[in-house]
């Protein structure tokens, strides 16, 4: 199994935030085991350790890097050890799966995989990192977004990258910041490239499988990147002092990841939700369009229901709509089948983009997330405390997000488990994936109760979570540290289990009220034939019958639309007069 698709990240600031928290989200659209060799639909708990002097930290290949190594990707095996490097004394507790969430200290992260012009294979010893295994270990020796950025840059200069181009967020109660990355472009070069910014304070970040740092200026005090970045892109040939500033997108990368329309029009999508007042089109000239700015202020503050909202989204009532038309079938279904020529591999290059046959725009909400969160940091509480993995298994737009604590020291057994090779009732993943593609046969009919349900779990979890902080906050305060810590960790496991369990309860009443095309209500017993709306039997040649004896005359009688009523005709009637009376 390889990586299928990609994912889109956001970061809202402090100042951009209704209560003053740090919001960092992340979707993880992908099909694969990940550098734990593991599925990536399940969530890891790793918790915080001390080392011995002179300890080394073994780094892994990452199978789902878009890179080869010897013994890797192509014999099925990502356990592959790359090289070493210094352990730390103490490493904190944090929450993994493919990529590092949150940790102890209340640092963030979320990433989103880009394309890059050069993407070279791992090499034992000399190109060991992908970011999946920097996240990780920023999570485990990092407290603060910069210092996150500057280790990860640190390790690619010294012990060089492969794999995909990649977007990292790494955020703090009180500072975010981008940290954009790739193989050096001579493969000689065991280093790699890489570009930080600093998000502003008030403002919302997006990513969607493209770089999104632009120009890069020396002396930028809101920027930092790697050594002799520029001296590499001169002698690479893709930048020039007399080409004027150094435009990171266009110098190392060709732009979309897959097709136009996939990555962009996210990052359009979350801008113009949160800022319609900036106009924002859809339409741009190509993929190094500057129309979508680096960070947006949004025209109101974000709200934790907001930042959730941001995944719930398929083009609703835009002409990009994936929610209606023929496409969505007669219920609404607002997920489409990959195809072949959706893959997102060596379709363009310095000269040519190939267009293949049909593409459906890449909706934020996408049918093959494996799971996704909302990391949430706030300054006014203890860090065990203020920080809140909400956390979704399988496809944004029907999970609940679970509020997960930094100070817990462990999860759900159900968030912690999970294969997509074999179904289970119990895992997380399945839980929200079965309904999701049980709601598929009848959208329409079945969106709404899962909506419902979604908002009053979610509810009661954010008022679960504020008498949590109170209790908690005061058991630290009161220097009841473990106290704390085993109250953060039963909420965390506890509200776990009930809201799978809930979720199993929903799934089970509407599979009853939906199955073999009826509508049955469990509780009156009344059972019904809702059939069709009239535009889809129209479309499908419903008026066509077989209705009457003649059908092949009423096959070829053109300008026949259905319209819901009937007549009466004689039995021995002609075509001719069954054709003036239709």
């Amino acid at each position: 199994m390889s990586n299928a698709a990609a994912c889109t990240t956001f970061a809202i600031t402090p100042g951009a935030s209704e209560d003053g928290s740090m919001y960092v989200g992340h979707t993880n659209d992908g099909v694969g085991k990940d550098w734990r060799n593991v599925d990536d639909i399940s969530l890891l708990y790793v918790p915080a350790a001390d080392h011995a002097p002179g300890e080394q930290k073994p780094v892994y290949y990452d199978p789902d890097s878009g890179s080869d190594a010897a013994g890797g990707k192509k014999a099925g095996n990502s356990s592959l050890i790359l090289g070493h490097i210094d352990q730390v004394p103490h490493t904190y507790g944090y929450y993994t799966g493919s990529y590092g969430m949150m940790n102890e200290r209340q640092l963030l992260s979320g990433e989103c995989t880009d394309y890059a012009k050069v993407e070279l294979n791992a090499v034992e010893g000399k190109r060991i990192f992908y970011s999946s295994e920097l996240s990780n270990i920023a999570m485990e020796r990092c407290t603060k977004a910069r210092e996150a950025v500057e280790l990860i840059g640190g390790l690619i200069d010294t012990y060089g990258y492969y794999g995909t181009g990649e977007t990292l967020i790494f955020a703090d109660p009180e500072e975010a910041w981008v940290i954009e990355m790739c193989s050096s472009l001579d493969p000689e070069d065991g280093g790699g490239l890489w570009v930080a910014q600093k998000i502003p304070d008030g403002e919302v970040f997006v990513a969607a499988n493209e770089f999104r740092i632009r120009e890069v200026a020396p002396g930028n005090p809101d920027q930092i990147y790697s050594s002799d970045l520029f001296g590499k892109l001169e002698e690479a040939g893709v930048w020039s002092p007399a080409d004027g500033p150094l435009d990171w997108l266009e110098a190392v990368s060709y732009g979309e990841y897959s097709h136009p329309y996939y990555s962009l029009m996210r990052v359009w999508r979350i801008q113009d939700r949160l800022a319609p007042s900036l106009n924002l089109s859809p339409y741009v000239e190509n993929s190094y369009t500057k129309a979508y700015p680096f960070t947006i202020t949004p025209d109101e503050k974000v709200n934790l229901t907001g930042a959730f909202s941001l995944f719930r989204d398929h083009y609703e009532g835009t002409d990009f709509d994936l929610s209606t038309g023929e496409a969505a079938g007669p219920f609404g279904n607002p997920y489409r089948y990959l195809g072949p020529a959706d893959a997102h591999t060596d379709f363009q290059n310095e000269s040519y983009l190939e267009v293949r046959p049909g593409a459906n725009p890449r909706p934020v909400s996408a049918v093959f997330c494996s799971y996704s969160y909302v990391a949430q940091a706030r300054s006014s509480l203890p860090d065990p405390v203020g920080g809140v993995l909400w956390f979704g298994p399988a496809v944004t737009y029907e999970t609940v997000y679970a509020p997960m604590y930094a100070g817990s020291t462990n999860v759900s057994a159900a968030y912690a488990t999970g294969n997509r090779l074999k179904y289970d009732y119990d895992t997380a993943y399945w839980t929200f994936d079965l309904l999701t593609n049980w709601a598929m046969l009848r959208y329409d009919a079945m969106i709404d109760a899962v909506t419902a349900k979604q908002g009053e779990l979610e509810a009661e979890s954010i008022a679960l979570v504020q008498e949590t902080d109170r209790q908690a906050a005061g058991l630290i305060a009161a220097g009841d540290n473990e106290g704390a810590a085993r109250l953060l960790t039963n909420f965390t496991v506890t509200r776990g289990d009930e809201i799978i369990d809930e979720w199993h309860d929903l799934t089970g009443t509407l599979i009853v009220m939906y199955s073999n095309g009826l509508a049955t209500d469990p509780v009156t017993e009344a059972v019904e034939e809702p059939g069709y709306p009239a535009w889809w039997l129209n479309e499908t040649g419903y008026q066509y019958g077989p209705r009457v004896y003649p059908l092949d005359d009423l096959r070829a009688t053109d300008g026949l639309n259905y319209t819901g009523s009937s007549v009466w005709i004689s039995k021995d009637a002609t075509f001719a007069e069954i054709r003036e009376l239709i």
